[in-house]
């Protein structure tokens, strides 16, 4: 089987020069032809502080004579400021394995106003590099010469893709802002396609056409009829980056097709990933996938030995999970297919994510576990359509093993900070499509987690009359809490991970730090330290402070009032606070922070604060509960008012005053 994945290759693709002799469409010129206008551009009209724009990005699809899927592209862009020049290192990906697709006729340049002409700079082939990034995928990667503000750079290929089930997916839409984008796809008749559109801003173009087309010659041609449909956006602004985002894929406008139905006039119908069991049943059969379950890995039977001479399931899954994390080291490759096969990675203990997992699936198979294979997409990759049955969409496989109707495990063995007792976080919120060969079933099924992650924070702290604090906290974290602090800490050392508990709160110093639990995957890791705080603002008279501490809810990530992409926590939340706070002697409580609870409108997050003052103390205390993962962004107005009103709940100060 071929193997395909979604790639952004339309946000960085080009047209031949066969194509750029075309008559220009609007909004778009032929190749080597440029408006001086656009040179001396200083900056986007509709973006006005964007560091480049794409001036045009035109793609024309079409079937050549054999009924390969040929793409030719044609992009340009201008820079305005130097932060804009990474936008000329280009990289084109392509599945060149087994020459399933191929790149033909590309040309590159640059063009720059030299003393008010124009001066035009190609690219020397000799540049373009080739980078072969496993069996199946090949990249093109150059940069342009000369480049600088004021430049506009354009470059243009064709792509031919040797199967005629495979459209390659169209983005009106990325990084920079787009002034005009246009996409056509001429198609015939034989095939129906299923399209998706993401698309939320009006079409500038949108045209369908029906052209006749005849193969052959004399007695002997073949005459269809093929649809030809244009469609266009233009002054397209950016996609930025925003808290709690999913992936580019998943929020880019753009254009997916997929190949459903051959029509009989070759003779016969053929129905293409019409179910989900299909496509699994593809997989199972797969040379790259498939087929490599059974293979024996070279010393197994140790582990096979150990794992079964443990007493319960819950302890072999343990036990090789532990084993296969700690043995390999993942190579950073994310692809559903393995790519130099399981046996050769478990000798190199080195393999990419899918190697890794379908050599942990095969030892629990070997050691009487039943377990599945699954393939899934992370969230960097994008959100799985279920409508649209194409295994391009995944790029992991993990294992599935399934307890009872309560309780399951989703394991991943490729990093080093998974825990077998937790669903991976960055596979949450999508699908995954597990197989059991041997019973020749296949199924879709939505991967989330239903219980709320927890974080429960104790602070007990003393105020000095000179307007200090001095105090200790302990902050439990559970699950994917737990996960992601292991992480920091052992990835970025020390005095990052205070500098991250700090959150940038020049007035405290975390004195001393200590873990614990944190090797016993099935406890919550507890942090405890001690701290002193400068109260700024305080004096001789008053003393402020903001029990808001070691909370991770300093800074509302939520302050834009508008939102271009839905946002998703990934997961539930359960946060507790509580802090205690010895007033000092001479002082008094002048201004309090009122109890209060706040709920959104849906009641799908609650805030609780709870204050009081007993015996000396202050005691403060914030529920936060969260039992929504996604909102969209046409409901962002209420998360955001939500958010506004909380964190002025969280920062709002104890007033002191001297008796």
């Amino acid at each position: 089987m071929t193997k395909i994945s979604t790639v952004l290759i339309a946000l960085c693709t080009a047209c031949s020069a066969a194509f750029a002799q075309t008559p220009a469409a609007p909004g778009t010129q032929s190749y080597g032809k440029i408006d001086k206008a656009d040179l001396e551009l200083k900056e986007c009209a509709f973006e006005k502080d964007a560091n480049a724009m794409v001036l045009f990005h035109k793609g024309d699809v079409y079937f050549d004579n054999d009924f390969n899927v040929v793409l030719e592209a044609h992009k340009r862009i201008k820079i305005f400021k130097e932060a804009g020049k990474k936008e000329a290192d280009i990289r084109l990906e392509f599945y060149g394995g087994n020459h399933f697709e191929y790149l033909t006729g590309l040309q590159a340049e640059v063009f720059n106003l030299n003393d008010g002409k124009v001066e035009i700079t190609k690219l020397d082939k000799k540049q373009v590099f080739t980078e072969i990034i496993d069996k199946s995928r090949t990249a093109l990667v150059f940069s342009f010469p000369n480049v600088k503000p004021g430049s506009v750079i354009e470059f243009s290929y064709k792509k031919t893709t040797n199967a005629y089930y495979r459209i390659p997916d169209w983005y009106f839409q990325g990084r920079i802002p787009v002034r005009y984008s246009e996409f056509t796809t001429t198609i015939p008749e034989y095939f129906y396609f299923r399209t998706q559109t993401h698309i939320y801003e009006p079409l500038v173009k949108s045209i369908t056409t029906s052209e006749s087309r005849s193969l052959g010659g004399g007695q002997s041609a073949t005459a269809f009829t093929e649809e030809r449909r244009v469609m266009a956006m233009a002054n397209v602004h950016s996609l930025q980056e925003e808290p709690y985002m999913r992936s580019l894929t998943d929020n880019l406008q753009g254009l997916h097709l997929q190949l459903t139905t051959v029509k009989p006039t070759f003779g016969f119908t053929r129905v293409y990933s019409d179910t989900w069991a299909k496509a699994g049943g593809n997989l199972a059969e797969d040379e790259d996938f498939g087929v490599q379950l059974k293979r024996k890995l070279a010393n197994e039977e140790t582990i096979v030995t150990k794992a079964k001479a443990l007493k319960t399931d819950d302890e072999k899954i343990a036990y090789i999970f532990n084993e296969v994390k700690n043995a390999m080291k993942w190579n950073g490759s994310d692809i559903w297919y393995t790519d130099e096969g399981t046996v050769k990675a478990w000798e190199k203990k080195t393999g990419n994510s899918t190697e890794i997992n379908l050599i942990m699936h095969h030892l629990l198979k070997q050691s009487g576990v039943k377990s599945y294979p699954m393939v899934v997409s992370t969230r960097s990759n994008g959100q799985v359509n279920p409508a649209f049955s194409f295994l391009n969409q995944f790029n992991r496989a993990v294992v599935y093993i399934p307890v009872d109707s309560t309780k399951r495990y989703i394991l991943d063995a490729s990093s080093k900070y998974n825990s077998y007792l937790e669903t991976p976080d960055n596979i949450l919120n999508s699908y995954g499509l597990w197989i059991d060969k041997e019973n020749k079933q296949y199924d879709l099924m939505f991967i989330d987690r239903k219980q709320p992650v927890r974080k429960v924070v104790f602070v007990n702290a003393e105020i000095k009359p000179e307007g200090k604090m001095s105090g200790t906290a302990e902050i439990n974290c559970f699950s994917y809490n737990r996960i992601s602090d292991i992480e920091h800490y052992k990835t970025d050392g020390e005095k990052k991970y205070i500098d991250f508990l700090r959150e940038k709160n020049n007035a405290l110093t975390i004195n001393s730090l200590k873990f614990n639990n944190m090797e016993v995957d099935s406890l919550p890791l507890a942090q405890n330290l001690n701290f002193d705080m400068e109260l700024t603002g305080s004096d001789k008279d008053y003393i402020y402070f903001s029990p808001n501490l070691f909370t991770s809810l300093r800074v509302n990530p939520f302050l834009n009032e508008n939102r271009t992409s839905d946002v998703d926590f990934g997961h539930l939340d359960n946060l507790n606070i509580s802090g205690i706070y010895k007033i000092p002697s001479g002082y008094k409580p002048e201004a309090l922070p009122q109890s209060i609870s706040i709920v959104m409108p849906d009641k799908s997050i609650v805030f609780r604060r709870i204050v009081a003052e007993q015996e000396g103390t202050i005691v403060v205390r914030y529920f936060i509960d969260h039992k929504k993962t996604v909102y969209f962004k046409e409901d962002y107005g209420d998360l955001h008012a939500f958010y506004k009103k909380m964190h002025e709940l969280l920062n709002e100060q104890v007033v002191l005053k001297k008796s």
